[in-house]
């Protein structure tokens, strides 16, 4: 066909389907660029869970006890929890409740690792683990209370916490073995455990198993040859007495 005869809709259907790529071409591009250099969403900050330096042992196996048999129907506990990376370790028993009425006895034993590089005064360890009862008016008294373990520092507080109670603390610390004792017994009303009752409850308290710490069951031997059976010094007449306020008549007071 001659170029004269040439129409110009004869080139209509190619110069569409080129338009077509060249505006599709565009619109990819115009993608990509925004992609490219648009500003990065704004993340609220993320708050990390907040997780406990201690582990709580599933299945503890008790390397101590409190043998308190007028206590039996009080309700018993022992927990044992291990420092995440200091390699320390507590062992927790307890006698009654912490949100109860009635008497509340607990004595912790910790040996620490490289978690705990020295122990605080008595007053700021009792404060710091009695957190849970809302200690209130914390006082050290200036007579340290005698024990089968040697003498114990004393710290009075009142458990804010419902219910309120009066305690009495004690903390006993030692180089070799480096371990530290405490704990507290509480009760209701506005009297405290007398000191009698507190050393009577540790005059209970022993060891079951060392396990590879040969030191500490020489502490415990010792404290043995020391203990005054609630104040009985013969053991075939009364091995462990009961003491007239350790518990009966503290939880009736």
């Amino acid at each position: 066909m001659h170029p004269a005869l040439h129409s110009w809709r004869d080139d209509l259907p190619a110069n569409f389907v080129r338009l077509l790529a060249y505006v599709g071409g565009l619109a990819v591009v115009s993608t990509v660029a925004a992609q490219l250099f648009q500003s990065p969403p704004v993340m609220a900050p993320i708050t990390p869970a907040n997780r406990s330096d201690w582990i709580e042992v599933e299945r503890p196996f008790p390397a101590f006890a409190l043998a308190i048999p007028e206590a039996a129907d009080a309700g018993a506990t022992y927990a044992i929890r291990r420092h995440a990376t200091g390699g320390g370790r507590k062992d927790i028993l307890s006698l009654g409740q912490a949100d109860g009425v009635g008497p509340y006895l607990q004595v912790e034993v910790y040996r620490p690792g490289v978690e705990q590089p020295r122990f605080a005064d008595p007053k700021t360890e009792i404060e710091t683990a009695a957190a849970g009862l809302g200690p209130v008016d914390a006082t050290s008294e200036a007579e340290p209370l005698a024990t089968k373990f040697g003498p114990v520092s004393i710290v009075t507080f009142a458990a804010s916490k419902a219910p309120p109670r009066k305690c009495l603390a004690f903390v006993r610390s030692t180089d070799d073995p480096r371990m530290q004792m405490s704990g507290w017994f509480c009760q209701g009303g506005n009297e405290l455990i007398e000191r009698s009752t507190l050393a009577c409850a540790l005059d209970r308290f022993t060891l079951l198993a060392a396990g590879s710490e040969p030191k500490v069951g020489a502490l415990f031997a010792q404290a043995e040859l020391n203990r005054s059976f609630c104040g009985q010094r013969n053991p075939l007449l009364a091995p462990t007495p009961k003491h007239r306020a350790l518990w009966k008549a503290t939880a009736a007071h």
